[in-house]
């Protein structure tokens, strides 16, 4: 994963030219590399960056953060909280769907069939994780080694380049990652995660989806088409 093999999509590895230089992206990808060699790790190779690859810098106007992939089989797939077609949902996902039936009226039923999340990121959601990649079955495990840092140039570069974005932050984690978004330029919705954990303490009926959608109206944007 040096610099030359990164296989970043292109207006992404210009906004973030800087930190492939930098020591610790430097430490990250000796880390990855010897990772992957030696054990099963999510997603993917190929899949690591697929947040960035199908949602290029110019055209983000949705930012969801995540933390961690899942660590089990066919579950991770680059994009947060979203897992391969075919496999089962995942609970905070199920949450998600939950309140966008509510919000839209669609029947659950149906969205819980589309368990990739590829057709949102294809509209600029850029569904993005806190660290990009994880030891099977170890939650956590490629926490602290450089992702971090990675994902937060890149929360900024959308911060300071960009206008009008949306960053929806779930959980404390994603709230404490989003602090420091310049909300005079870019509309931020906070709520508890979608976790079973939390959902029930105001995920539920926060209503992200159709609060995304008349901000990006109100800015002369095209809405996200979510089902």
């Amino acid at each position: 994963m040096g610099t030359g093999e990164i296989k970043l999509e292109a207006s992404w590895k210009a906004a973030l030219a800087e930190e492939f230089g930098k020591e610790y992206f430097k430490n990250l990808s000796d880390f990855v590399r010897g990772e992957y060699t030696h054990g099963v790790v999510y997603p993917p190779p190929k899949n690591i960056f697929r947040a960035f690859d199908l949602c290029p810098f110019d055209k983000v106007k949705v930012v969801i953060l995540g933390q961690d992939p899942y660590h089990g089989p066919g579950q991770a797939n680059g994009l947060c909280f979203a897992v391969g077609e075919g496999v089962a949902l995942p609970p905070s996902l199920q949450n998600i769907y939950k309140e966008l039936a509510a919000e839209t009226g669609a029947p659950f039923e149906a969205l819980a069939k589309k368990g990739d999340l590829e057709r949102w990121a294809k509209q600029g959601v850029l569904l993005l994780n806190a660290t990009l990649t994880v030891s099977a079955k170890s939650p956590g495990s490629h926490q602290k080694k450089g992702w971090e840092e990675f994902t937060d140039a890149a929360i900024k570069a959308l911060s300071e380049q960009k206008e009008h974005l949306v960053f929806i932050l779930w959980g404390n984690y994603a709230r404490q990652k989003g602090a420091h978004i310049d909300r005079a330029k870019h509309c931020v919705i906070e709520s508890p995660h979608p976790s079973p954990f939390s959902a029930y303490s105001g995920f539920f009926g926060s209503k992200p989806f159709s609060k995304t959608n008349a901000y990006l109206k109100k800015t002369g944007q095209k809405p996200i088409d979510w089902l």
